[in-house]
């Protein structure tokens, strides 16, 4: 009989110091606060851009500073390879996950999975078009209407005479193509000289930003003003322009957003006319929100990076200095 009730003592002793112990940190309490290694499962994009690499080396870098382990997947600009991925990562019972979604919509299912998993989500550089907000945590990342707005009023206080724009768009559905088209259309809307007579996506890659523009340079010959969603298209609109005999940043300005080594080049040597930054280097800021959310405390619901534009001079200034 005594043995008997040992055992039971002993089960339940047990059983409350399992209990005691049960959080695993997934639900943003007790491992972050504990000290233990939290693990991030990260779903990037793809490699689509010099920015998207530069973002890319950014999280890793500070991931392995901060001591959190990451798990990282690529979706090669594919939404169901992300949806995957994160699904994967809910599997594996990671402590919190970070994405920067390849379209703004189609992400309520798997976030809500993430949700009654109790495992925090956070949006970084791109954000989502849904009316529930508790999916995640906190969205980190530029204001992509404010970027088009700064392209749009350089080229407003720049025109002289008649301006016929083509538009190189990112790809379509995300948040950055969208936004970025929104702001610029508000920036040139009081100014009727200047018109978008055609827009296209080239889906932020080089490649796709040269063939887009070789086709609209033979469908809209009086082009004289490029404004690409990010510098890659900008320095594919660049050979489609060399190709076609014309002088990139004299016969046809050019208007990019990102701000990467490259497109910096291309604006200090004057093929560039403009550029409105997009800090990818978003690492330090994505591992501190990511400690605080696995700790359970409150943060911003938005973190907005701080971001600058550049000129031909302004270019040449800070070339050599440029991290990415």
């Amino acid at each position: 009989m005594f043995k008997k009730i040992a055992t039971i003592g002993c089960a339940l002793a047990l059983a409350t110091l399992t209990a005691c112990g049960a959080g695993d940190g997934s639900a943003g309490g007790s491992k972050g606060a504990a000290g233990d290694k939290i693990v991030m499962g990260f779903a990037q994009v793809g490699a689509e851009s010099g920015w998207r690499t530069a973002n890319t080396k950014s999280v890793r870098e500070s991931a392995e500073t901060a001591g959190i382990e990451l798990k990282f997947s690529d979706a090669q600009q594919k939404q169901e390879n992300q949806i995957k991925a994160i699904r994967s990562y809910i599997q594996q019972k990671v402590d919190v996950i970070a994405f920067s979604p390849v379209v703004e919509t189609g992400w309520d299912a798997v976030l809500l999975e993430a949700k009654r998993a109790k495992i925090p989500v956070i949006l970084t550089d791109r954000a989502i078009d849904s009316t529930d907000t508790s999916l995640y945590k906190t969205f980190l990342g530029s204001d992509f209407v404010e970027e088009g707005r700064k392209a749009g009023k350089w080229l407003t206080e720049t025109a002289n005479g008649p301006v016929n724009v083509a538009e190189l768009q990112g790809t379509t559905g995300a948040a950055p193509a969208i936004d970025r088209q929104k702001g610029f259309k508000e920036a040139i809307a009081q100014k009727p000289d200047i018109k978008i007579v055609a827009t296209q996506s080239g889906d932020f890659t080089r490649a796709g930003g040269k063939q887009v523009m070789e086709a609209l340079l033979r469908s809209h010959p009086n082009i004289n003003v490029v404004y690409a969603h990010n510098d890659d298209m900008g320095l594919g609109a660049i050979e489609a322009i060399k190709a076609a005999g014309k002088k990139p940043g004299t016969d046809i300005k050019i208007i990019t957003v990102d701000a990467v080594k490259a497109g910096m080049q291309a604006l200090a040597d004057g093929e560039i006319n403009y550029i409105v930054e997009c800090n990818p280097l978003l690492g330090d800021q994505l591992m501190d929100l990511a400690k605080k959310v696995v700790k359970g405390e409150s943060v911003p619901e938005r973190v907005v990076t701080e971001e600058t534009t550049f000129t031909t001079e302004q270019a040449k200034k800070v070339l050599k200095d440029r991290k990415y």
